[in-house]
C-alpha cells in the first residue's frame, strides 16, 4: 500500500513534466519553423491537381519506368530512379510526382531557419530566413514542379549547413556527410559541382579557412562523393561519352540572356522584397565580424555569379544558392533589432514579413498553377505566362488526343507499319506516357536520350511525323502528306500549331541507317 500511494505522485510529476514539455515544444522555434514547412507544403499540394505533367516531368517518367539506366544523356540519374519509385507506388500520378517537390521545397525552409540558428541566431532570424526562403519566386516555381532542381537547392543548403555547423563547431567529421550530400547531389544535378569548385578556391586563399583543406576527413569525404557517381561514369564511358557529347554540342547556348537579363532575372527570382535581405546577408559573410569565419562563403557567391553570367547560364542554375544568405542577412537584422538600432532592423519586423507574404501571394501564380491557362492570362499578361513554367505544363493530353484522332483516321494496314517521330523529347514522353492507353503506338525521336535509346523496331517505311518542317521531310520521304495541324493556344509557343505528316516510300533503306542523322543535343 504504501508503495502505491508514493508512487501516484511521482506519476503525476511525470505528466506535468509531459504536458509542459508539450506545450514548450509546440511553441518552440524548431515547432514554428516545422510549421512555416508544412504550410509550404500544403499550399504546393493544394495546387498539386491542376494544370497537368510538365515536359520535363514526363521525360523523366519515360526515363526512369522505360528506360532506367545509371546515366542519362542530359541528367544524372536520381530523378529517373525516384519516378521509378513512384511508378510503383502509385503509377506516377499527377499528384503522387507533385509530392516530391512540394516535400523538398518545405525541408528547404526548415533548412534555411537552422543555418539562420547555427550562425547564431535567434527565433527573429531563424523565422525571417525561413520565410524569405518560403516567398521567394524560384522556390515557389521548383516545389511545384518534379525536376532535379528541388532537389538541388536542397542539396546545396543542407551542404551549406553542414560547413557552417563544422566550422562553428569545430566537427571536422561533418566533412563525411558533407561527401554524402555531394555524392547524392552530384547524382542529381551537375551544377553543385560549381558550387563546390567556387568553395573551393576561398579555402584555399583565405589562411583561416586554409586549414580545413588540410583535413583527412574532406579527403575522406571527397572520395565519398566519386564513389556516388563512379556507376554515371561507367554509363558514360560504354556508351561514348553522350553527356559530354551533349555539353559540348549546347554551343553555350544556355539561355542567360546576357549580363543585364541574368542580373534583374535574380532579384526576380528571390522576390524583390527579400534583396535587402539577401544583400545584408552577403555583407554578413563578406564584411562583418559576426561572420568573419565563413568568409569563403561569401566569396563563394561571388565567383559563381560571375562564373554563371560569363557562361549565360540558365538564370535559376544560381537560385539553390540564397537560403544560405537569407540567413546570414537574418541574423544581422535580428542584431540590429534586439540593438534598436539601424534602419536594417525594419526588415526583420512584422510589418515587414507580412509584406514578404503578400506580394509572394500576389506573384505565386506566375509561379504555380493556381490559376487557370485563361485568368492567367487577363490577370499578367502573355508575357507573364509564356515566361512561366506554366504553359509548358498545359495541353500535353490534348495534344495526345489529337494525334490519336489523326491516327485512327488511317486505314489498319498502315497504322500497324506505322511509329511516330517526334521532334523533342517532351512530345516523344507525351505520346508514350499519355499516350499508351490511347492505342497510339511508341514515339521515338532524335533529341538527347531519344537517341540513345533508338528507333527500337521502327523500320522508317511508314512514320508520323509530330513538329518537323514539311521541307525537312522531302528530303527523305517521297510521299508527305498533312494529317493535321494540332493547335493549342495556351500551350507553351513552340508547341503552339504542330503540323502531324504521314510519311511514306522512304529514300533509304532502314531508320537505323540513317539515324545519326536524327540525333540533336540541346
Amino acid at each position: 500500500m504504501a508503495s502505491t500511494t508514493s508512487a501516484k505522485p511521482e506519476s503525476e510529476r511525470k505528466v506535468r513534466f509531459y504536458r509542459v514539455f508539450t506545450r514548450k515544444s509546440l511553441k518552440s522555434t524548431t515547432a514554428l519553423l516545422a510549421y512555416l514547412a508544412l504550410a509550404d507544403f500544403l499550399v504546393h499540394m493544394l495546387f498539386a491537381g491542376s494544370y497537368g505533367y510538365f515536359r520535363d516531368e514526363l521525360y523523366y517518367i519515360i526515363s526512369g519506368t522505360q528506360h532506367l539506366s545509371l546515366g542519362y544523356v542530359d541528367f544524372p540519374p536520381f530523378i529517373a530512379y525516384v519516378a521509378a519509385l513512384l511508378n510503383i507506388i502509385s503509377k506516377d500520378s499527377l499528384i503522387s510526382i507533385h509530392v516530391v517537390p512540394a516535400l523538398n521545397e518545405a525541408l528547404l525552409v526548415f533548412v534555411a531557419g537552422m543555418i539562420a540558428r547555427e550562425l547564431g541566431g535567434g527565433r527573429q532570424a531563424q523565422v525571417l530566413a525561413a520565410v524569405s526562403t518560403l516567398v521567394s519566386f524560384g522556390f515557389l516555381a521548383f516545389g511545384s514542379i518534379f525536376t532535379p532542381d528541388s532537389f538541388d537547392s536542397l542539396w546545396w543548403s543542407l551542404l551549406a549547413y553542414l560547413i557552417i555547423r563544422g566550422i562553428k563547431r569545430k566537427e571536422p567529421k561533418l566533412w563525411i556527410l558533407a561527401g554524402v550530400v555531394v555524392g547524392v547531389g552530384l547524382l542529381t544535378k551537375l551544377t553543385i559541382f560549381f558550387f563546390i569548385a567556387s568553395l573551393f578556391f576561398p579555402f584555399l586563399a583565405i589562411p583561416s579557412s586554409r586549414k580545413y583543406l588540410r583535413s583527412k576527413w574532406i579527403a575522406v569525404g571527397g572520395l565519398i562523393s566519386v564513389v556516388f557517381i563512379l556507376p554515371m561514369i561507367y554509363w558514360n564511358s560504354i556508351n561514348g561519352w553522350p553527356m559530354i557529347h551533349f555539353y559540348a554540342e549546347f554551343r553555350g547556348d544556355l539561355s542567360g540572356g546576357g549580363p543585364l537579363s541574368f542580373f534583374f532575372t535574380q532579384l526576380a527570382l528571390i522576390s524583390i522584397l527579400n534583396v535587402p535581405i539577401f544583400v545584408i546577408g552577403l555583407y554578413f559573410y563578406l564584411r562583418s565580424n559576426e561572420g568573419s569565419e565563413f568568409r569563403a562563403l561569401g566569396l563563394t557567391y561571388l565567383i559563381l555569379y560571375v562564373f554563371m553570367t560569363a557562361l549565360n547560364m540558365k538564370t535559376y542554375y544560381l537560385v539553390p544558392i540564397y537560403p544560405m544568405l537569407f540567413a546570414g542577412g537574418a541574423l544581422l537584422i535580428e542584431k540590429s533589432s534586439t540593438a534598436k538600432r539601424g534602419v536594417i532592423r525594419w526588415f526583420g519586423s512584422k510589418p515587414f514579413i507580412v509584406c514578404l507574404i503578400v506580394v509572394a501571394m500576389l506573384l505565386a501564380p506566375v509561379a504555380m498553377p493556381i490559376l487557370s491557362p485563361q485568368t492567367m492570362l487577363s490577370t499578367y499578361g502573355v508575357s507573364s505566362y509564356q515566361s512561366s513554367p506554366l504553359p509548358d505544363r498545359y495541353g500535353w493530353g490534348m495534344t495526345v488526343s489529337n494525334l490519336s484522332k489523326a491516327y485512327d483516321t488511317l486505314p489498319v494496314s498502315v497504322r500497324s507499319q506505322a511509329c511516330i517521330l517526334t521532334s523533342n523529347y517532351g512530345e516523344a514522353s507525351a505520346v508514350n506516357f499519355l499516350g499508351k492507353s490511347l492505342g497510339l503506338p511508341e514515339a521515338i525521336s532524335g533529341h538527347n536520350n531519344y537517341y540513345i535509346w533508338g528507333p527500337d523496331s521502327c523500320s522508317g517505311q511508314v512514320i508520323i511525323t509530330l513538329g518537323y518542317s514539311l521541307s525537312d521531310l522531302q528530303k527523305s520521304f517521297g510521299n508527305v502528306t498533312l494529317l493535321t495541324t494540332i493547335n493549342c493556344p495556351l500551350c507553351i509557343f513552340y508547341e503552339q500549331n504542330l503540323p502531324v505528316y504521314l510519311c511514306t516510300n522512304p529514300n533509304f533503306s532502314s531508320l537505323a541507317a540513317v539515324w545519326p542523322l536524327v540525333r540533336h543535343y540541346d
